[in-house]
């Protein structure tokens, strides 16, 4: 950066990087929320935590940021400024279409409601459940049409944009059209085949202290920097933290290993890309991670792609008879035939790849129309029944549980992501067919234990590059072309049909 030190660029990145502090401390509180802390500590926590989104918002929200965005585009700036700038300026303007009292009221909306959720979801208790969620769903329809206000978007398009840069529910609709034609019958082929196929089922019970021990080895395989972050469980698993201390999460099973060694793969993958972001930029916008599904795509890259290849359950395999001792479910064609095995279940987080996109599909569908006012939240569990029974063939009637209290994101607001996952295991098999052009014997390499190809190729391509390009162009840079969703077809029908 060649500029004057006292120009208003820099005095942008000065605040930026305080920023960044701030949501480190912010985002530790938050981790130890869900990981460690007392249940008695969430009142304080989440006025706290609602204190410091004030705070930050305040910061964000200042007249005179305004006036230096404006001075700092007529500065003489390099490409890489220009995208800081780029990425500073759509922080201000989604800051700037809510005011201070919505920002807090969330925060602690949503605190509550996540803290009452733990002990709600086991309950089965969705009456008790809706009185909180009630809450966030207005605040969270407010912060559509308010963004919505700022941006032209509809409001739904305007929650999506927040994760997702551009995808719209326009875009969305046709993506998810063409999954609904295919899919079922993929689905249907593929458990024939299966059905005919001898496997053996592993034998527990896995203790959870063997477990950890194996979730950590196969992550300091995986590259995860350990002087850089940790591993802890809580109820729902994540990846958060900075990319100067990230944390993951785990959910421990004594009768079921792979829940936990998948889940972590998965959280891994999240990890990488997050301690591996430009680290001479860290603190400004362009140095973040480019969309949500794009960081699905690191996640389901290493979960789905390289953690269900068969090569991998074969490097895999003497370590589970390390751990758990041998037995014939860890033969490593058994191995991965366990891995892979496609069966619709109740839980989208332990959904084979096949069917995981219809979980990610009922969710868009009745988040969409709750923003949207077309649904209320008395509507969800019909809603969701309906949707089961048409997409899987589930009998959800009555299990909220296992049904609309399985996951976190609607308890905290997170309308709008949904969506990201399955755009990310497209953009992941995407780019697995880019990295096999790049290196031919790629099978080989994985089966050998070697994975250097793979993080080459993301580290160079997708984590070194954070948000210096927007999604479409990151991915034509990367892979030659824009999100494709040919290539996530052509990858299950490899994988389940061939």
């Amino acid at each position: 950066m060649n500029i004057a030190s006292n120009s208003a660029y820099v005095a942008l990145t000065a605040t930026y990087q305080r920023l960044h502090r701030f949501e480190h401390l912010g985002s530790i509180a938050g981790w130890d929320q869900a990981a460690n802390m007392p249940p008695g500590g969430n009142p304080a926590r989440a006025a706290a935590l609602a204190e410091l989104a004030g705070l930050l918002h305040r910061m964000r929200t200042d007249p005179e940021l305004a006036r230096q965005i404006e001075a700092a585009e007529g500065e003489p700036l390099d490409d890489l400024e220009r995208a800081n700038l780029r990425e500073i300026r759509r922080d201000w303007r989604a800051a700037n279409a809510l005011p201070e009292d919505l920002v807090q009221r969330r925060t602690l909306a949503r605190s509550r409601c996540e803290h009452a959720w733990r002990t709600q979801r086991p309950a089965n208790d969705w009456v008790g459940f809706l009185g909180n969620f009630r809450e966030v769903l207005d605040l969270s329809r407010e912060t559509a049409e308010r963004l919505s206000d700022a941006t032209g978007l509809a409001p739904y398009d305007a929650l999506v944009d927040q994760y997702e840069p551009g995808m719209t529910g326009a875009e969305l609709d046709r993506i998810f059209g063409d999954l609904r034609g295919w899919l079922p019958g993929l689905i249907r082929t593929a458990r024939e085949r299966q059905a005919t196929e001898p496997v053996v089922q592993p034998v527990g019970p896995f203790p959870v202290a063997a477990q950890r021990a194996l979730c950590e080895r196969v992550m300091r395989a995986l590259g995860f920097d350990f002087e850089r972050g940790r591993l802890d469980v809580s109820t729902h698993p994540f990846c958060g933290g900075v990319p100067e201390d990230v944390r993951i999460t785990t959910r421990f099973d004594a009768a079921d290993f792979l829940k936990s060694l998948m889940g972590t793969i998965h959280e891994t993958g999240h990890a990488r890309y997050e301690q591996n972001l430009p680290r001479d930029l860290l603190g400004q916008p362009v140095a973040a991670a480019r969309s949500m599904a794009i960081h699905e795509s690191q996640s389901l890259a290493f979960e789905m792609q390289l953690g269900r290849h068969p090569g991998f359950a074969a490097w895999l395999a003497p370590f589970l008879a390390e751990a758990f001792g041998a037995q014939p479910a860890f033969e490593p064609a058994n191995l991965h035939r366990l891995m892979t095995r496609v069966e619709p279940g109740y839980i989208r987080v332990d959904a084979d790849e096949a069917t995981y996109p219809a979980h990610v599909m009922l969710r868009y569908e009745i988040e969409r129309a709750l923003i949207g006012r077309e649904l209320e939240a008395e509507d969800i569990p019909a809603a969701w029944d309906q949707r089961m029974a048409t997409l899987l063939d589930i009998d959800t009637r009555g299990n909220f549980r296992d049904g609309p209290l399985q996951d976190v994101h609607w308890p905290e607001g997170l309308f709008g992501y949904f969506p990201c996952y399955s755009l990310g295991a497209m953009y992941a098999a995407q780019w697995f067919a880019a990295i096999r052009r790049a290196t031919p014997d790629l099978d080989a390499r994985i089966a050998a234990g070697d994975f250097a190809p793979v993080f080459d190729w993301l580290g160079a391509n997708v984590w070194r590059q954070g948000s210096r390009w927007t999604t479409a162009e990151l991915a034509r840079r990367a892979s030659g072309g824009p999100l494709d969703p040919a290539h996530f077809r052509a990858h299950l029908e490899t994988r389940y049909l061939h």
